[in-house]
Order: C-alpha cells, then sequence, then structure tokens
C-alpha cells in the first residue's frame, strides 16, 4: 500500500505542530520519521493512522483519500512506545483481539483466528508462550506480542511510535535487526518513529529528518549521512563539528589564512564549514591546517575522539583518531584539515 501525505498542516489551539508537510511512502517501504522532541514526527504518524485528523492536507492510500476517514476505516496497525497491551488477557488472546472484535460479517471463524494468531507468533519468535500474561513477560517480549497484535488484522499500514524507546540498550540493539528480518519476510508498508539516529539509519530503507514541523530532508541513510542538505541535518544526523570560515577568490579561509579547500562557484563571504570528526587529515608543519591544543579525549570504540581548542573565539571541536595516535598527542598542539566537508551559509 502506497501512501502520499500531500500539503499537511495540524494545528492545536492555534500552534502549527506541521507546516505544508508532503511525503510519498512507497508500497513494502521501511521509512523512518527521525528528529527531536517536538519536530512533528509523532503527529505526522498520528494523523497517518487516523488518531488525529489535519487542519488543512490530505492523505491517501493508494488513490483512496483517506483523509477524513476514522481510524477504524483505514485497516492500519498501531504499534504503541509502552506497548498497550491487555493486561487480562493472555499473548493469545492479545494478538487475536484485533480480529475478535471486528464486525460479524468481517470477522473470521475462531478456528481462524486462533490459527493466524499462532502463525505470528511462531513468526515473532514467540511459540509456547501463548498462555501467558503480559506482566509474565520481558519488555522485549511484551513489544514482540504488540506487534503480532498490530500485525494480526492484516494492515494496509504498520505504524509504529518509538518502538524501542522503554528497551534498554541491547535489547533494543536485537530487536531492531529482528524487526529488520520480519519486514523483509512480510513486505508490510511500515513508518516507525524514533529519535535514535542508530536506529533510523540502522533499519530504514528511507530515513525523513524532522525539525519544528518541517521535513529537512528525505534519504537513504547514505544520503542523509554523507549528504546533508541543511546545518541542522549535519547536526543532527551523526557528530559534526562547525567552524566559522571565508570564502575567498573560491578557496576556504581560516584564521586569515587559505586551508587549501577548493570552493569552485562558491559565493564570497561568511561560511560555516561543516565536516566530521574522522573526515580529517593530520597534517604537520603547514600553515594550510587549522591547529589547536589536545583539552580531553574520550573512548568511541575502537578509536579516540580528541577535543581541541583552536582559540579565536571558535568553540571547541572534535577529531577522531586512533588509540595509538591520541596518547601520542596527549595535551599536544595538533594540525589537521577536513577531507569531506560541506559549506553553508549563515
Amino acid at each position: 500500500m502506497e501512501v502520499r501525505v500531500e500539503n499537511l498542516r495540524k494545528e492545536f489551539d492555534r500552534f502549527a505542530a506541521l507546516h505544508n508537510v508532503s511525503l510519498k511512502i512507497h508500497s513494502g517501504e521501511l521509512i523512518a520519521l527521525l528528529g527531536p522532541s517536538g519536530s512533528g514526527k509523532t503527529t505526522l504518524l498520528r494523523l497517518i493512522a487516523g488518531l488525529e485528523h489535519p487542519t488543512e492536507g490530505k492523505i491517501f492510500f493508494g488513490a483512496d483519500d483517506a483523509s477524513s476517514k476514522p481510524v477504524q476505516e483505514r485497516n492500519i496497525g498501531f504499534v504503541f512506545q509502552h506497548y498497550a497491551l491487555f493486561r487480562h488477557m493472555t499473548v493469545l488472546d492479545n494478538v487475536a483481539f484485533g480480529l475478535t472484535v471486528r464486525k460479524a460479517s468481517r470477522r473470521p471463524s475462531k478456528a481462524e483466528i486462533r490459527r493466524r494468531a499462532t502463525e505470528l507468533l511462531d513468526l515473532v519468535q514467540l511459540s509456547g508462550l501463548e498462555k501467558r500474561y503480559p506482566t509474565q513477560l520481558s519488555g522485549g517480549q511484551r513489544q514482540r506480542v504488540a506487534l503480532a497484535r498490530a500485525m494480526a488484522v492484516e494492515p494496509n499500514v504498520l505504524l509504529l511510535d518509538e518502538p524501542f524507546g522503554a528497551l534498554d540498550a541491547q535489547v533494543r540493539k536485537d530487536l531492531r535487526k529482528w524487526l529488520r528480518e520480519i519486514h523483509d519476510q512480510t513486505g508490510h508498508t511500515t513508518v516507525f518513529v524514533t529519535h535514535d539516529q542508530d536506529e533510523a539509519m540502522e533499519l530504514a530503507d528511507r530515513v525523513v529528518v524532522m525539525s519544528h514541523g518541517k521535513i529537512e530532508q528525505v534519504g537513504t541513510p547514505d544520503e542523509i549521512y554523507d549528504n546533508p542538505v541543511s546545518p541542522f541535518v549535519f547536526g543532527f544526523v551523526g557528530q559534526s563539528n562547525c567552524l566559522e570560515v571565508i570564502v575567498k577568490s573560491e578557496e576556504v579561509w581560516f584564521n586569515d589564512r587559505p586551508l587549501g579547500l577548493a570552493a569552485p562557484g562558491e559565493k564570497e563571504g561568511l561560511a560555516k564549514l561543516y565536516f566530521r570528526p574522522h573526515d580529517i587529515e593530520l597534517l604537520e608543519g603547514s600553515s594550510a591546517s587549522i591547529s589547536g591544543t589536545a583539552l580531553a579525549s574520550r573512548r568511541v570504540a575502537g578509536t579516540r575522539h580528541v577535543e581541541l581548542d583552536i582559540g579565536v573565539g571558535q568553540a571547541p571541536i572534535e577529531i577522531e583518531l586512533s588509540p595509538q595516535q591520541a596518547d601520542a598527542m596527549d595535551h599536544a598542539r595538533i594540525g589537521f584539515r577536513p577531507t569531506r566537508w560541506k559549506l553553508f551559509r549563515p
């Protein structure tokens, strides 16, 4: 099922939570809505679900305008952050719930409901737990039950609102991999909300980065990380540094000297230079470099991030070095130059 939102605007008591948002979600695609709190990602998800209705704009499921349809007529599966399971029901009854409450004309037989619920429990690796109650399950198991319940109704679209936010780090990591495998097996059009960039980049076919009720960028994880289109995306997705520079004669200058970075076609004047800690080369004794004094370092997986004081009114920046390089340069003066970077105007 393809989903399109066109020029969506949503106001709450005259506060605009979404501003003219348009997005096309392809059939069978897994999309991540990524952004900080207040960016509008959950509002967009709830509009697609029918839990909220747009102030302006339209929502299409395929060719069908679903903008004014109630949630019951949209045939969506919704997974909440805190599971929303029925404590008085067994695992099997929770999964079967969406089918048992259908109108008689659309309700499968009891045997068919049980068969479908049992198959889904097998799919989410919970076979043998049919008779347990939610309080007898771990957080990760409860989230799997919630997903099975959402899939039981064979939804047009599967929607997940911060599905792993209440779980610890290792369980989240395991469930991310598992959810991707489930999606590849079932092929549901899936939209999930997260503020965790690692989660979005690992799981999604495409990532929708949102800020202040607007879409900043839509692209594959590689496109979002390697080619951010705005300072917000560069700063929010992955780690980054920002330097105030000047463009002169199609070159980037810093602290009154050129850095050896060509900027063909760029207008002259002030700019902000963004680059990631690992996209640098070390330089010794070169005037065409940025230099700073190492203030501190911290371990990041198999590397160390070294914090540098580069003076001249600039905020400290971080560069990524091997542990051996970092140890050798403790409190030393380090010269470097970005190898991958992007300029944005103030």
